[in-house]
């Protein structure tokens, strides 16, 4: 077990990558009282000089190597696009320094297993910052269902849709980049439903390419025991509410859109009766506060992994990922190197 941070002063993160979620991400952390941003890294030094200028933040530099071996750093939160997470993620945990990992962790499950590997190696922190995981209404939703409030969960329906038009050049379509709905956008239905329902027995899964070779909209069909019980459906050309419902024998929970930081819950019980619950942090940034202050408490608790967003989650999602990508014939320049 790593040995727990000093309890005396607040978490320094560094930032890798100086983009609009690092900017996002670093605006919520300012707003911890346990956890505050010294240094950022890009390739373009001059542009993470001008990043740390606009934060506040105490230093800046134009490597990342130089980032992980700054002692002023006490862990490193990967905020680049998907194809750099593997190698950034292995540099950084070389280096000694937790890592939360934008998601997706990786490209595949294949690459998120070698993260996490090394990372078990080092004794050292890692975690996806599937934020939508410590998100308080998503973990309300998890307790009512678990406490039998809509009886038996019987199944889940969930979304995510922007209604992009295709734009070979933006980076959703731009396979080159990681690119495709399901890595960028069908990360969160699929984690949904794999919360509530666990892993599947069997996936049917059709969808559409763009012309860049890109996954545009899919759908896939959860079956269990022969029962299907969950429909996710993403798409980046589409339009959608981004909403989701867990379905049970005796009533339902539906979670108010964006899915990924829910507005609010509806529950509806056996009495037939909804009844509302309000986003407890609404107004408290962008919603990114709970999943720092996740890896605060497991830094300073000497954990290795997440409770809430553990290993062994974040790579089953990624298979079912991969096997999507799959039946559709996605791949991506790096894993056609490895072929």
């Amino acid at each position: 077990m790593p040995a727990p941070l000093p309890a005396d002063r607040p978490i320094r993160w560094g930032i890798l990558g100086a983009g609009g979620i690092a900017g996002t991400v670093a605006r919520d952390i300012a707003l911890s009282d346990d956890n505050v941003v010294t240094a950022v890294a890009a390739r373009d030094a001059a542009r993470a000089a001008a990043f740390a200028a606009q934060h506040g933040f105490e230093r800046s530099y134009g490597d990342y190597r130089a980032l992980a071996a700054d002692d002023g750093v006490d862990a490193i939160y990967i905020a680049t696009t998907h194809p750099s997470h593997h190698a950034l993620a292995l540099m950084a945990i070389e280096a000694g320094k937790p890592v939360l990992i934008e998601k997706p962790l990786c490209l595949n499950a294949a690459e998120a297993r070698e993260v996490f590997a090394a990372a078990e190696r080092a004794d050292v922190f890692a975690m996806e910052a599937m934020w939508m995981r410590t998100n308080p209404l998503i973990r309300t939703a998890q307790q009512l269902a678990a406490d039998g409030a809509i009886g038996e969960v019987r199944g889940v329906r969930a979304e995510f849709a922007i209604g992009l038009p295709f734009d070979p050049t933006s980076r959703l379509y731009d396979i080159d980049n990681g690119g495709g709905g399901l890595l960028d956008l069908g990360v969160y239905p699929v984690t949904f439903a794999h919360l509530f329902l666990g892993h599947p027995d069997e996936v049917v899964t059709a969808g559409t390419l763009a012309a860049t070779g890109a996954d545009d909209t899919v759908a896939m069909q959860w079956i269990y025991g022969g029962v299907p019980k969950a429909h996710v459906w993403v798409s980046v050309s589409a339009a959608a509410p981004n909403e989701a419902t867990i379905f049970g024998t005796e009533g339902w929970i539906k979670v108010l859109s964006p899915v990924f930081r829910p507005s609010g819950l509806i529950v509806r019980g056996a009495d037939g009766q909804e009844r509302a619950i309000a986003d407890p942090i609404a107004g408290q940034g962008t919603g990114y506060l709970p999943e720092i202050e996740e890896v605060a408490r497991c830094l300073r608790a000497g954990e290795r992994q997440s409770s809430l967003i553990p290993h062994a989650d974040t790579v089953a999602i990624l298979e079912l990922l991969d096997d999507a990508r799959a039946t559709l014939g996605v791949t991506y320049p790096s894993e056609r190197k490895a072929a």
